[in-house]
Protein backbone atom coordinates (compact mmCIF):
# COMPACT_ATOMS: atom_id res chain seq x y z
CA UNK A 1 0.00 0.00 0.00
CA UNK A 2 1.29 3.46 -0.93
CA UNK A 3 2.14 5.77 1.97
CA UNK A 4 0.66 9.22 1.58
CA UNK A 5 2.73 11.90 3.38
CA UNK A 6 0.93 15.20 3.66
CA UNK A 7 2.63 18.48 2.88
CA UNK A 8 2.51 21.79 4.72
CA UNK A 9 -1.06 22.51 3.57
CA UNK A 10 -2.34 19.00 4.19
CA UNK A 11 -2.05 17.94 0.55
CA UNK A 12 0.31 15.16 -0.49
CA UNK A 13 0.85 16.46 -4.00
CA UNK A 14 2.03 19.83 -2.65
CA UNK A 15 4.69 18.07 -0.58
CA UNK A 16 6.09 16.54 -3.76
CA UNK A 17 5.66 19.71 -5.84
CA UNK A 18 7.41 21.87 -3.24
CA UNK A 19 10.40 19.55 -3.26
CA UNK A 20 10.74 19.68 -7.05
CA UNK A 21 10.26 23.47 -7.08
CA UNK A 22 13.03 23.88 -4.52
CA UNK A 23 15.37 21.78 -6.69
CA UNK A 24 14.58 24.05 -9.64
CA UNK A 25 15.22 27.21 -7.60
CA UNK A 26 18.49 25.75 -6.28
CA UNK A 27 19.46 24.78 -9.86
CA UNK A 28 19.74 21.13 -8.99
CA UNK A 29 17.27 20.79 -11.85
CA UNK A 30 17.98 23.09 -14.81
CA UNK A 31 15.93 24.28 -17.75
CA UNK A 32 15.51 21.40 -20.19
CA UNK A 33 16.12 18.66 -17.63
CA UNK A 34 13.68 15.77 -17.78
CA UNK A 35 11.73 14.96 -14.63
CA UNK A 36 11.13 11.38 -13.48
CA UNK A 37 8.24 9.60 -15.16
CA UNK A 38 4.92 9.59 -13.35
CA UNK A 39 5.25 5.89 -12.65
CA UNK A 40 8.90 6.23 -11.59
CA UNK A 41 8.23 9.07 -9.14
CA UNK A 42 5.17 7.25 -7.83
CA UNK A 43 7.32 4.24 -6.93
CA UNK A 44 10.15 6.41 -5.59
CA UNK A 45 7.89 8.49 -3.32
CA UNK A 46 5.56 5.58 -2.52
CA UNK A 47 2.47 7.53 -3.53
CA UNK A 48 -0.21 6.97 -6.14
CA UNK A 49 0.30 7.97 -9.76
CA UNK A 50 -2.64 10.38 -9.51
CA UNK A 51 -0.84 12.19 -6.68
CA UNK A 52 2.28 12.60 -8.83
CA UNK A 53 0.14 13.90 -11.70
CA UNK A 54 -1.43 16.45 -9.37
CA UNK A 55 2.06 17.61 -8.36
CA UNK A 56 3.11 17.93 -11.99
CA UNK A 57 -0.10 19.79 -12.90
CA UNK A 58 0.57 22.18 -10.01
CA UNK A 59 4.12 22.91 -11.23
CA UNK A 60 2.86 23.21 -14.80
CA UNK A 61 0.34 25.80 -13.60
CA UNK A 62 3.20 27.85 -12.19
CA UNK A 63 5.00 27.72 -15.51
CA UNK A 64 7.98 25.87 -14.01
CA UNK A 65 7.62 22.64 -16.03
CA UNK A 66 5.98 21.57 -19.28
CA UNK A 67 4.57 18.36 -20.70
CA UNK A 68 5.97 17.12 -24.02
CA UNK A 69 3.78 14.60 -25.86
CA UNK A 70 5.15 11.07 -25.91
CA UNK A 71 8.17 12.23 -23.91
CA UNK A 72 7.28 13.31 -20.36
CA UNK A 73 7.73 16.39 -18.17
CA UNK A 74 10.64 18.83 -18.46
CA UNK A 75 11.85 21.88 -16.54
CA UNK A 76 10.65 24.95 -18.46
CA UNK A 77 11.63 27.94 -16.35
CA UNK A 78 13.85 29.06 -13.48
CA UNK A 79 13.26 32.65 -12.29
CA UNK A 80 16.86 33.09 -11.15
CA UNK A 81 18.12 32.53 -14.71
CA UNK A 82 16.24 35.49 -16.14
CA UNK A 83 16.17 37.99 -13.31
CA UNK A 84 18.54 40.93 -13.29
CA UNK A 85 18.57 42.48 -9.84
CA UNK A 86 17.26 45.95 -9.22
CA UNK A 87 19.56 48.36 -7.42
CA UNK A 88 18.93 50.40 -4.29
CA UNK A 89 17.16 53.64 -5.12
CA UNK A 90 18.93 56.93 -4.55
CA UNK A 91 16.32 59.71 -4.60
CA UNK A 92 17.33 63.32 -5.08
CA UNK A 93 16.26 66.20 -2.85
CA UNK A 94 15.98 68.80 -5.62
CA UNK A 95 14.46 67.61 -8.89
CA UNK A 96 10.67 67.72 -9.03
CA UNK A 97 8.13 65.67 -10.95
CA UNK A 98 5.82 68.25 -12.50
CA UNK A 99 3.45 66.03 -14.46
CA UNK A 100 2.61 63.33 -11.93
CA UNK A 101 -0.93 64.53 -11.16
CA UNK A 102 -1.93 64.46 -14.82
CA UNK A 103 -0.38 61.00 -15.31
CA UNK A 104 -2.24 59.52 -12.31
CA UNK A 105 -5.56 60.99 -13.46
CA UNK A 106 -5.09 59.67 -16.98
CA UNK A 107 -4.17 56.14 -15.87
CA UNK A 108 -7.09 55.88 -13.46
CA UNK A 109 -9.56 57.34 -15.92
CA UNK A 110 -8.55 54.82 -18.58
CA UNK A 111 -8.60 51.58 -16.62
CA UNK A 112 -12.41 51.67 -16.32
CA UNK A 113 -12.70 51.35 -20.11
CA UNK A 114 -14.29 48.02 -21.14
CA UNK A 115 -11.95 45.27 -22.28
CA UNK A 116 -8.82 46.76 -20.69
CA UNK A 117 -6.06 44.42 -19.47
CA UNK A 118 -5.62 46.04 -16.06
CA UNK A 119 -1.95 45.53 -15.23
CA UNK A 120 -2.20 48.94 -13.53
CA UNK A 121 -4.71 47.90 -10.85
CA UNK A 122 -3.29 46.33 -7.68
CA UNK A 123 -6.34 44.42 -6.47
CA UNK A 124 -7.42 40.78 -6.89
CA UNK A 125 -9.69 40.11 -9.85
CA UNK A 126 -13.32 39.21 -8.93
CA UNK A 127 -12.84 35.62 -10.15
CA UNK A 128 -10.25 35.12 -7.38
CA UNK A 129 -12.67 36.17 -4.64
CA UNK A 130 -15.21 33.97 -2.78
CA UNK A 131 -18.18 36.02 -3.97
CA UNK A 132 -21.00 33.54 -3.09
CA UNK A 133 -19.67 33.17 0.46
CA UNK A 134 -19.32 36.94 0.81
CA UNK A 135 -22.92 37.32 -0.33
CA UNK A 136 -23.98 34.85 2.36
CA UNK A 137 -22.04 36.79 4.98
CA UNK A 138 -23.72 40.01 3.84
CA UNK A 139 -27.18 38.43 4.01
CA UNK A 140 -26.42 37.11 7.49
CA UNK A 141 -25.34 40.59 8.59
CA UNK A 142 -28.60 42.12 7.34
CA UNK A 143 -30.60 39.52 9.27
CA UNK A 144 -28.65 39.82 12.52
CA UNK A 145 -27.99 43.56 12.81
CA UNK A 146 -30.38 45.80 14.74
CA UNK A 147 -32.64 47.70 12.34
CA UNK A 148 -31.22 45.56 9.50
CA UNK A 149 -27.98 47.51 9.53
CA UNK A 150 -29.47 50.97 9.08
CA UNK A 151 -28.30 52.22 12.49
CA UNK A 152 -24.95 53.86 13.22
CA UNK A 153 -22.15 51.58 14.44
CA UNK A 154 -20.00 52.70 17.39
CA UNK A 155 -17.27 55.23 16.58
CA UNK A 156 -14.48 52.72 17.21
CA UNK A 157 -16.15 50.18 14.91
CA UNK A 158 -17.94 46.84 14.96
CA UNK A 159 -16.91 45.03 18.15
CA UNK A 160 -17.01 41.53 16.63
CA UNK A 161 -14.90 42.64 13.67
CA UNK A 162 -12.28 44.21 15.94
CA UNK A 163 -12.21 41.05 18.05
CA UNK A 164 -11.68 38.87 14.98
CA UNK A 165 -8.92 41.14 13.63
CA UNK A 166 -7.14 41.03 16.98
CA UNK A 167 -7.33 37.22 16.99
CA UNK A 168 -6.09 37.07 13.40
CA UNK A 169 -2.99 39.14 14.23
CA UNK A 170 -1.85 36.64 16.87
CA UNK A 171 -0.10 34.73 14.09
CA UNK A 172 2.58 37.43 14.06
CA UNK A 173 2.65 38.13 17.80
CA UNK A 174 0.91 41.48 17.66
CA UNK A 175 -0.43 41.44 21.21
CA UNK A 176 -3.38 43.52 19.98
CA UNK A 177 -6.80 43.53 21.61
CA UNK A 178 -10.13 44.61 20.17
CA UNK A 179 -10.00 47.89 22.09
CA UNK A 180 -6.67 48.76 20.42
CA UNK A 181 -8.31 48.95 16.98
CA UNK A 182 -10.39 51.49 15.08
CA UNK A 183 -12.19 50.49 11.89
CA UNK A 184 -11.89 52.69 8.79
CA UNK A 185 -13.08 52.94 5.20
CA UNK A 186 -10.14 50.98 3.82
CA UNK A 187 -6.41 51.22 4.48
CA UNK A 188 -5.88 54.59 2.79
CA UNK A 189 -8.49 56.09 5.10
CA UNK A 190 -6.59 54.64 8.07
CA UNK A 191 -3.32 56.15 6.82
CA UNK A 192 -5.06 59.50 6.32
CA UNK A 193 -6.29 59.58 9.92
CA UNK A 194 -2.80 58.68 11.14
CA UNK A 195 -1.09 61.46 9.18
CA UNK A 196 -3.61 64.01 10.40
CA UNK A 197 -3.26 62.79 14.00
CA UNK A 198 0.54 63.13 14.22
CA UNK A 199 1.42 66.00 11.86
CA UNK A 200 0.40 69.54 10.99
CA UNK A 201 0.81 71.56 7.76
CA UNK A 202 4.47 72.33 7.07
CA UNK A 203 5.79 69.22 8.83
CA UNK A 204 8.14 66.80 7.08
CA UNK A 205 7.59 63.05 6.77
CA UNK A 206 9.99 60.39 5.48
CA UNK A 207 8.88 57.67 3.06
CA UNK A 208 10.43 54.87 0.99
CA UNK A 209 11.16 55.52 -2.68
CA UNK A 210 9.40 54.61 -4.90
CA UNK A 211 6.25 54.78 -2.80
CA UNK A 212 2.50 54.35 -3.36
CA UNK A 213 1.25 57.50 -5.06
CA UNK A 214 -1.93 57.72 -2.95
CA UNK A 215 0.13 58.40 0.16
CA UNK A 216 2.18 61.06 -1.62
CA UNK A 217 -0.93 62.79 -2.93
CA UNK A 218 -2.64 62.86 0.47
CA UNK A 219 0.48 64.09 2.26
CA UNK A 220 0.73 66.98 -0.19
CA UNK A 221 -2.98 67.76 0.12
CA UNK A 222 -2.64 68.43 3.87
CA UNK A 223 0.47 70.57 3.44
CA UNK A 224 3.20 68.09 4.38
CA UNK A 225 6.73 68.03 3.00
CA UNK A 226 8.08 64.64 1.91
CA UNK A 227 11.62 63.26 2.07
CA UNK A 228 12.08 60.14 -0.07
CA UNK A 229 14.65 57.71 1.35
CA UNK A 230 16.93 55.24 -0.45
CA UNK A 231 15.17 51.87 -0.66
CA UNK A 232 16.59 48.43 -1.38
CA UNK A 233 14.39 46.32 -3.70
CA UNK A 234 14.64 43.26 -1.43
CA UNK A 235 14.87 44.65 2.11
CA UNK A 236 13.43 48.15 1.98
CA UNK A 237 14.65 51.15 3.94
CA UNK A 238 17.82 50.73 5.96
CA UNK A 239 17.62 52.06 9.56
CA UNK A 240 21.02 53.73 8.98
CA UNK A 241 19.51 55.80 6.17
CA UNK A 242 16.60 56.69 8.44
CA UNK A 243 19.08 57.77 11.13
CA UNK A 244 20.89 60.03 8.68
CA UNK A 245 17.60 61.55 7.54
CA UNK A 246 16.63 62.27 11.15
CA UNK A 247 19.90 64.15 11.59
CA UNK A 248 19.45 66.22 8.41
CA UNK A 249 15.73 66.96 8.54
CA UNK A 250 13.17 67.79 11.18
CA UNK A 251 11.15 64.65 10.47
CA UNK A 252 7.87 64.36 12.35
CA UNK A 253 6.77 60.91 11.11
CA UNK A 254 7.82 58.00 8.91
CA UNK A 255 5.65 55.97 6.56
CA UNK A 256 6.73 52.55 5.28
CA UNK A 257 5.07 49.52 3.64
CA UNK A 258 7.08 46.85 5.42
CA UNK A 259 5.67 43.64 3.88
CA UNK A 260 5.48 43.13 0.08
CA UNK A 261 5.57 46.84 -0.55
CA UNK A 262 3.74 48.74 -3.24
CA UNK A 263 5.40 49.16 -5.72
CA UNK A 264 8.79 47.42 -5.17
CA UNK A 265 7.42 44.28 -3.50
CA UNK A 266 10.19 44.07 -0.87
CA UNK A 267 9.81 42.63 2.63
CA UNK A 268 11.82 44.19 5.42
CA UNK A 269 13.67 41.53 7.48
CA UNK A 270 12.57 41.13 11.09
CA UNK A 271 15.85 42.37 12.55
CA UNK A 272 15.59 45.48 10.38
CA UNK A 273 12.01 46.08 11.53
CA UNK A 274 13.04 45.77 15.17
CA UNK A 275 15.99 48.15 14.69
CA UNK A 276 13.75 50.66 12.92
CA UNK A 277 11.14 50.59 15.70
CA UNK A 278 13.83 51.10 18.38
CA UNK A 279 15.45 53.96 16.44
CA UNK A 280 12.22 55.86 15.89
CA UNK A 281 11.08 55.28 19.46
CA UNK A 282 14.38 56.70 20.73
CA UNK A 283 13.88 59.85 18.65
CA UNK A 284 10.18 60.13 19.44
CA UNK A 285 9.20 59.87 15.77
CA UNK A 286 6.02 57.84 15.12
CA UNK A 287 5.94 55.18 12.40
CA UNK A 288 2.88 54.66 10.21
CA UNK A 289 3.08 51.06 9.01
CA UNK A 290 1.03 50.08 5.98
CA UNK A 291 0.67 46.28 6.26
CA UNK A 292 -1.96 45.93 3.57
CA UNK A 293 -0.28 43.00 1.79
CA UNK A 294 1.08 41.04 4.77
CA UNK A 295 -1.45 38.18 4.52
CA UNK A 296 -0.55 37.49 0.87
CA UNK A 297 2.75 35.71 1.51
CA UNK A 298 4.21 32.94 -0.64
CA UNK A 299 6.39 31.30 2.02
CA UNK A 300 5.45 29.10 4.96
CA UNK A 301 4.67 31.85 7.46
CA UNK A 302 3.28 35.35 7.49
CA UNK A 303 6.05 37.92 8.04
CA UNK A 304 5.90 39.90 11.26
CA UNK A 305 5.02 43.57 11.31
CA UNK A 306 6.84 46.43 12.97
CA UNK A 307 3.88 46.64 15.34
CA UNK A 308 4.94 43.35 16.94
CA UNK A 309 8.17 45.04 18.13
CA UNK A 310 6.39 48.17 19.41
CA UNK A 311 6.59 48.49 23.20
CA UNK A 312 5.61 52.15 23.54
CA UNK A 313 2.64 52.58 21.18
CA UNK A 314 4.79 54.48 18.68
CA UNK A 315 3.73 52.38 15.64
CA UNK A 316 0.40 53.09 13.96
CA UNK A 317 -0.41 49.83 12.16
CA UNK A 318 -2.82 50.03 9.21
CA UNK A 319 -4.44 47.31 7.11
CA UNK A 320 -7.68 46.18 5.45
CA UNK A 321 -9.33 43.39 3.42
CA UNK A 322 -9.19 45.47 0.23
CA UNK A 323 -6.32 43.43 -1.24
CA UNK A 324 -7.44 40.02 -0.04
CA UNK A 325 -11.21 39.74 0.12
CA UNK A 326 -13.50 42.64 -0.82
CA UNK A 327 -11.98 45.81 -2.34
CA UNK A 328 -15.34 47.55 -2.73
CA UNK A 329 -16.50 46.93 0.84
CA UNK A 330 -13.96 49.52 2.05
CA UNK A 331 -13.34 47.79 5.38
CA UNK A 332 -10.02 48.67 6.98
CA UNK A 333 -8.59 49.34 10.41
CA UNK A 334 -5.77 50.90 12.37
CA UNK A 335 -4.07 50.12 15.67
CA UNK A 336 -2.85 53.66 16.47
CA UNK A 337 -1.04 52.88 19.74
CA UNK A 338 -0.77 55.94 21.95
CA UNK A 339 -2.56 58.02 19.31
CA UNK A 340 -5.81 56.07 19.71
CA UNK A 341 -7.90 58.93 21.09
CA UNK A 342 -6.69 61.34 18.38
CA UNK A 343 -7.62 58.88 15.64
CA UNK A 344 -11.04 58.20 17.16
CA UNK A 345 -11.71 61.93 17.34
CA UNK A 346 -10.67 62.43 13.70
CA UNK A 347 -12.93 59.60 12.62
CA UNK A 348 -15.84 61.19 14.48
CA UNK A 349 -15.20 64.56 12.82
CA UNK A 350 -14.72 63.18 9.30
CA UNK A 351 -17.15 60.26 9.03
CA UNK A 352 -18.87 59.70 12.41
CA UNK A 353 -18.63 55.94 11.95
CA UNK A 354 -17.89 53.19 9.43
CA UNK A 355 -20.32 51.36 7.12
CA UNK A 356 -22.38 49.11 9.39
CA UNK A 357 -23.36 46.21 7.12
CA UNK A 358 -19.98 45.71 5.42
CA UNK A 359 -18.16 45.57 8.77
CA UNK A 360 -20.59 42.97 10.09
CA UNK A 361 -20.30 40.91 6.89
CA UNK A 362 -16.51 40.78 7.11
CA UNK A 363 -16.76 39.91 10.82
CA UNK A 364 -19.08 37.01 9.95
CA UNK A 365 -16.70 35.83 7.26
CA UNK A 366 -13.79 35.80 9.73
CA UNK A 367 -15.78 34.00 12.42
CA UNK A 368 -16.56 31.05 10.14
CA UNK A 369 -12.89 30.39 9.30
CA UNK A 370 -13.55 30.96 5.60
CA UNK A 371 -10.91 33.67 5.40
CA UNK A 372 -7.93 31.37 5.94
CA UNK A 373 -9.30 28.84 3.44
CA UNK A 374 -9.74 31.60 0.87
CA UNK A 375 -6.26 33.00 1.54
CA UNK A 376 -4.59 29.63 1.00
CA UNK A 377 -6.09 29.43 -2.49
CA UNK A 378 -5.39 33.09 -3.24
CA UNK A 379 -1.74 32.81 -2.19
CA UNK A 380 -1.22 29.74 -4.38
CA UNK A 381 -2.77 31.51 -7.37
CA UNK A 382 -0.78 34.71 -6.92
CA UNK A 383 2.48 32.82 -6.40
CA UNK A 384 1.85 30.96 -9.64
CA UNK A 385 1.00 34.24 -11.35
CA UNK A 386 4.21 35.90 -10.17
CA UNK A 387 6.27 33.08 -11.66
CA UNK A 388 4.33 33.16 -14.90
CA UNK A 389 4.84 36.93 -15.19
CA UNK A 390 8.56 36.60 -14.54
CA UNK A 391 8.83 33.88 -17.16
CA UNK A 392 6.85 35.86 -19.74
CA UNK A 393 8.81 39.06 -19.10
CA UNK A 394 12.05 37.13 -19.39
CA UNK A 395 10.90 35.72 -22.74
CA UNK A 396 9.20 38.73 -24.34
CA UNK A 397 10.92 41.84 -22.99
CA UNK A 398 14.31 43.14 -24.17
CA UNK A 399 17.48 41.68 -22.72
CA UNK A 400 18.62 43.75 -19.77
CA UNK A 401 15.14 44.27 -18.30
CA UNK A 402 15.33 44.25 -14.51
CA UNK A 403 12.54 42.83 -12.35
CA UNK A 404 11.67 42.70 -8.69
CA UNK A 405 11.24 39.25 -7.16
CA UNK A 406 8.47 39.66 -4.56
CA UNK A 407 7.78 36.87 -2.07
CA UNK A 408 4.16 37.94 -1.71
CA UNK A 409 1.61 40.55 -2.69
CA UNK A 410 0.36 41.53 -6.15
CA UNK A 411 3.07 43.77 -7.54
CA UNK A 412 5.97 43.44 -9.98
CA UNK A 413 8.33 46.40 -10.55
CA UNK A 414 10.24 46.59 -13.83
CA UNK A 415 13.20 48.75 -14.80
CA UNK A 416 13.69 49.13 -18.55
CA UNK A 417 16.40 50.62 -20.71
CA UNK A 418 16.94 54.29 -19.83
CA UNK A 419 15.80 55.28 -23.32
CA UNK A 420 12.27 54.08 -22.53
CA UNK A 421 9.75 56.54 -21.10
CA UNK A 422 7.05 54.36 -19.53
CA UNK A 423 4.47 57.15 -19.74
CA UNK A 424 4.94 57.11 -23.51
CA UNK A 425 4.79 53.31 -23.31
CA UNK A 426 1.51 53.63 -21.42
CA UNK A 427 0.08 55.92 -24.11
CA UNK A 428 1.01 53.38 -26.77
CA UNK A 429 -0.15 50.34 -24.75
CA UNK A 430 -3.57 51.80 -23.99
CA UNK A 431 -4.24 51.87 -27.73
CA UNK A 432 -3.98 48.09 -27.53
CA UNK A 433 -6.23 48.02 -24.41
CA UNK A 434 -3.32 47.36 -22.05
CA UNK A 435 -3.01 49.55 -18.93
CA UNK A 436 0.22 49.87 -16.93
CA UNK A 437 1.31 52.14 -14.08
CA UNK A 438 4.26 54.32 -15.19
CA UNK A 439 7.06 54.58 -12.64
CA UNK A 440 6.90 58.37 -12.44
CA UNK A 441 3.58 58.01 -10.54
CA UNK A 442 5.43 56.72 -7.48
CA UNK A 443 7.60 59.72 -6.64
CA UNK A 444 7.47 63.48 -6.26
CA UNK A 445 10.80 63.73 -8.07
CA UNK A 446 11.88 63.40 -11.67
CA UNK A 447 12.72 59.70 -11.34
CA UNK A 448 11.67 56.21 -12.42
CA UNK A 449 10.66 57.34 -15.91
CA UNK A 450 12.03 54.07 -17.31
CA UNK A 451 10.22 51.96 -14.69
CA UNK A 452 6.69 50.60 -14.37
CA UNK A 453 4.49 48.67 -11.98
CA UNK A 454 2.54 45.63 -13.13
CA UNK A 455 -0.14 43.83 -11.12
CA UNK A 456 -0.46 40.05 -11.30
CA UNK A 457 -3.72 40.00 -9.34
CA UNK A 458 -5.76 38.38 -12.10
CA UNK A 459 -6.26 34.82 -13.24
CA UNK A 460 -3.44 33.68 -15.53
CA UNK A 461 -4.85 33.09 -19.01
CA UNK A 462 -3.57 32.95 -22.60
CA UNK A 463 -4.97 36.49 -22.98
CA UNK A 464 -2.75 37.73 -20.15
CA UNK A 465 0.29 36.10 -21.74
CA UNK A 466 -0.54 37.66 -25.11
CA UNK A 467 -0.85 41.08 -23.47
CA UNK A 468 2.57 40.72 -21.83
CA UNK A 469 4.03 39.60 -25.15
CA UNK A 470 2.50 42.64 -26.85
CA UNK A 471 3.80 44.93 -24.12
CA UNK A 472 7.30 43.50 -24.48
CA UNK A 473 7.05 44.02 -28.23
CA UNK A 474 6.09 47.66 -27.75
CA UNK A 475 9.14 48.16 -25.52
CA UNK A 476 11.39 46.65 -28.19
CA UNK A 477 9.81 48.90 -30.82
CA UNK A 478 10.49 51.99 -28.70
CA UNK A 479 14.16 51.03 -28.50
Amino acid sequence: MKKEIKGKDGHIYLHIADGIEQQIMDRVLNIGDKLPSVRGLSEQQEVSMSTVLQAYYHLEGKGLIESRPQSGYYVKYNPSKFLLSLEKSNPSLTTKNKNVEAIISEVYDDFVMPGIMKFSLSVPAPELLPLPKLNKAMAQALRDLPDNGTSYESIQGNALLRTQIARWTRQWDSGLKADDLVTTAGCMNAISYCLMAITKPGDTIAVESPVYFGTLRFAQSIGLKVVELPTHPDTGVDPDDVKQALQKHNIKACFFVTNFSNPLGYTMPDEQKEALVKLLSKHGVPLIEDDLYGDVYFGKNRPRSCKSFDKEGNVLWCSSVSKTLAPGYRVGWVAPGKYLEKVKRLKLYHSITSATVQQAAIANFLVTGRYEHHLRKLRQTLHSNSLQYSRAIGEYFPEGTKMSSPKGGFIQWLELDKRIDTYELYREAIQHKISIAPGSMFTLQDRYRNCMRLSYGMQWTPQVERALKKLGGLVKDMM
